[in-house]
């Protein structure tokens, strides 16, 4: 169980609260959802067993793993996955920044209609924002640099209850909002002829973006697995967990966007217009509001700094870099590559779609190739069956090992395809 709750603190941040309903909106509102959870169950999940197999089996994270699997070419995967992360988490510390921004707002001022506009003007500030972002990574660097990334885990054990909690209560504070529900019940009923290819790519990509898949978190944590953790046990409890926390949140996120008349499609931002307002519409919705925000936040700091552990882990293991070194290193980066998401929070939907779904699908699937095509045969099975053999098992890794992969690299193609049609005309 402990295991369990801490891949969902992980897992479960703001990919299901800040992206899940902005994407939802803008790629065929419930339709959407529909295809999310197929794909979390058929293709997400049986990609955590693949990843956190790959790095129990090596023992390494995404560079030592892909040596170990391809040979010398390996680590150029693993470089690949590595920047995949790095440039993923610049426009992630500026949103977690502006969450942060928005818990000390709601702490020193409340959110009501006199507030609100002075609130909005803040996530305006560019130079505001960046230095939001700027604590968020000096923050995170030095608990990967101190080493006290465990205490953080410790106590998101505490945050998965607490936040669930909490995202019930503002359920029911939504849903009685006026023209909330019958809003909501029009709104989920999916019309499927919304979808579009790259809608059902987002779909997929947002199922591996959420649960944090790509050959790089689940690479790190797999190394740590104990020999006898049961492999798909955990994966099927953390990805119902994180995607029942993401249906969750969308439907406190949704009523309230809906009865306060707000648009579905206005991208990234849109819970940063929506939580205010709805704040300041319900009962105690200041302390409601304090509450869900420090949550969220230390929800979506864990996987900050897990990121940064992954990154940092890279170097330290690939070119002997100390750890003070690498964490100054990667800082540096880092604030260089958030600046264009802090001063121009437009450029975020882009960035997401290309590295937050299609980079870390990819990764995803060179992790399935690693395991089944650069290992031993035995590997994958002993892996997640303890060798264990019955027709079930077989199928799930025939599904595993050639299905899931070309699904992704379809998906890919299919989007890069419709991404050239678009710009074409």
């Amino acid at each position: 169980m402990a295991t369990i709750l801490t891949m969902i603190g992980v897992a479960v941040g703001l990919g299901n609260v800040w992206r899940f309903p902005y994407m939802m909106g803008q790629y065929g509102g419930s339709a959407f959802l529909v295809v999310y959870v197929v794909f979390v169950l058929v293709f997400a999940i049986p990609a955590v067993t693949a990843e956190w197999s790959l790095g129990r089996y090596t023992r390494h994270g995404p560079i030592g793993a892909m040596r170990r699997a391809f040979g010398p070419f390996g680590k150029w995967i693993g470089y690949l996955l590595v920047l995949t992360v790095l440039i993923a988490n610049s426009y992630y510390v500026v949103i977690v920044g502006n969450v942060a921004f928005s818990a000390v707002f709601a702490i020193s001022k409340g959110f009501t209609t006199a507030t609100i506009p002075e609130y909005a003007a803040g996530l305006e500030n560019g130079a505001l924002q960046a230095f939001a972002a700027t604590l968020v990574i000096a923050a995170a660097l030095w608990i990967v640099h101190r080493g006290l990334g465990k205490g953080i885990e410790r106590v998101s054990r505490l945050f998965v209850p607490l936040f669930g909690v909490i995202i019930i209560v503002l359920i029911i504070m939504s849903l009685r909002l006026p023209g909330a529900m019958p809003a909501l019940k029009e709104f989920l009923a999916p019309d499927f002829s919304l979808l579009t290819p790259t809608s059902i790519f987002a779909a997929l990509g947002q199922a591996f973006f959420s649960l944090s898949l790509g050959g790089t978190f689940y690479l790190v944590y797999g190394s740590y697995l104990r020999d006898r953790e049961n492999i798909p046990k955990t994966a099927i409890a953390t990805g119902i967990g994180d995607a029942g926390a993401a249906v969750l949140a969308s439907l406190f996120i949704v009523p309230a966007v809906l009865a306060l008349g707000l648009d579905m499609q206005s991208g990234p931002l849109l819970i940063f217009e929506t939580l205010p307002r709805m704040f300041a519409a319900i009962p105690a919705g200041r302390i409601i509001g304090i509450a869900f925000l420090i949550g969220l936040w230390m929800m979506a700091f864990l996987s900050t700094v897990a990121a940064f552990k992954v990154i940092v882990a890279a170097l330290t293991d690939s070119f002997r870099f100390s750890a003070r070194k690498a964490a100054l290193l990667v800082g540096g980066v880092e604030l260089v590559l958030m600046l264009p998401s802090a001063l121009n929070p437009d450029i975020i939907g882009t960035l997401d779609l290309i590295f937050g779904s299609g980079m870390q699908m990819l990764g995803s699937g060179l992790t399935i190739v690693a395991l089944f095509w650069g290992c031993d045969k035995a590997v994958a099975a002993t892996q997640i069956f303890g060798g264990r053999t019955g027709r079930l098992r077989r199928v799930y890794l025939l599904w595993l090992k050639w299905v899931v992969p070309a699904m992704l690299g379809v998906m890919l193609l299919l989007y890069i395809a419709d991404s050239i049609r678009v710009h074409a005309g």
